[in-house]
């Protein structure tokens, strides 16, 4: 029987929340949360053992936390790693393709993680050599995405043939699958093209990815003379959160007037955010938004001039085309503002 050792953050470990997002890595024996339904999915294999880590300490202490991971497996005998599944859980995506490259690389195992298509684990991973499913937004999906790692798995395993990507619902990373097709590549060709002129639906055999191609700004050339804002993503909302913006999935921001002040206290502002620890930021908001430091700033003509205007969203799992679009919303704001740049300030 094939053995299986599987990753989980801190959440879907059973260790806390935010709150534990520093929670240093650990191993127990069996699986633990999401391994198992994983494990329920599995045919000839077990879940042997769970790493759990918080999502900050593997984000901020990477090779710390993988060197600890490493004496974790020292001796130990084991198949395939898998890890996940991360959703949209951007943090969480990370690390998963973080230990699953790591693992790959150091013990030349097989590795499996899910992730859902807007998680920036994605595109930071899937040109690497494991496997990551096409996963759903939320844990809602726990049981099918669990149950998708394990099949790939169990294809491992047996020895069947893992075909193309589609096929399979995992993302492309660059290995293609030669297949025998009934018609020549110049009558496909044609037949997609005909398709596509008579507006009936076709699909490209060679599926190029759009890439955003942002060219980066000018520098700020004299920042005495400049106009600076605040834009936050990390959810800072007056007391009462007036215009009732989300802690996560945002698809709004609003603009919050800061004229007269020169310092934010506790009471002030408070952060809405619910992917990460608020406690900080709620005892002092000028985590997020240092506003004294800037009138500092400001009067010693460091910068030209602080716009009285903070722009805050909550970026906590916002999809992809609301952050695109709320972004350029945003700019356009900035740009009727004369504000010359902006320090984007996340979590």
């Amino acid at each position: 029987m094939k053995k299986i050792i599987f990753y989980a953050n801190q959440f879907f470990g059973g260790v806390g929340g935010e709150n534990e997002a520093d929670f240093e890595p650990v191993i127990k024996e069996g699986p633990v949360g999401p391994a198992l339904a994983f494990k329920a999915a599995l045919k000839d294999a077990e879940v042997t053992h769970t790493i759990i880590c918080g999502d900050n300490f593997m984000a901020s202490h990477k090779d710390e936390a993988l060197k600890r991971i490493a004496a974790f497996l020292e001796g130990k005998e084991f198949d395939i790693m898998a890890a996940g599944p991360a959703f949209r859980a951007g943090r969480y995506g990370v690390c998963c393709g973080e230990i699953c490259k790591f693992v790959h690389e150091k013990y030349g195992v097989q590795a499996v993680t899910s992730m859902h298509e807007e998680n920036p684990g994605v595109a930071m991973f899937k040109e690497e050599p494991f496997y990551i499913m096409k996963g759903g937004a939320s844990a809602a999906k726990m049981r099918q995405d669990a149950a998708a790692m394990a099949g790939i798995v169990n294809k491992m395993i047996s020895g069947e043939e893992i075909l193309w990507a589609d096929a399979e619902g995992y993302f492309p990373h660059g290995i293609r699958k030669e297949v025998f097709a009934e018609k020549t590549a110049g009558d496909r060709a044609v037949d997609m093209l005909l398709a596509k002129l008579s507006g009936q639906p076709y699909e490209t055999e060679l599926k190029i990815e759009p890439r955003d191609n942002v060219v980066p700004s000018k520098a700020v050339g004299d920042l005495s003379k400049a106009k600076v804002a605040f834009v936050s993503t990390g959810g800072l909302v007056p007391l009462g959160n007036p215009d009732r913006i989300p802690g996560g999935t945002c698809s709004i921001w609003a603009t919050y007037d800061v004229s007269g002040k020169d310092v934010l206290v506790k009471g002030d502002f408070y952060s809405v955010h619910c992917g990460i620890n608020t406690d900080f930021v709620n005892a002092n908001p000028e985590v997020l938004f240092p506003l004294s430091s800037f009138r500092e700033f400001e009067k010693a003509g460091v910068i030209g001039e602080l716009c009285n205007t903070l722009y805050s969203t909550t970026g906590n799992l916002a999809t992809l085309k609301d952050a695109r679009r709320m972004g350029k919303e945003i700019a356009e704001a900035l740009k009727k503002e004369a504000v010359d740049a902006v320090v984007l300030v996340s979590t």
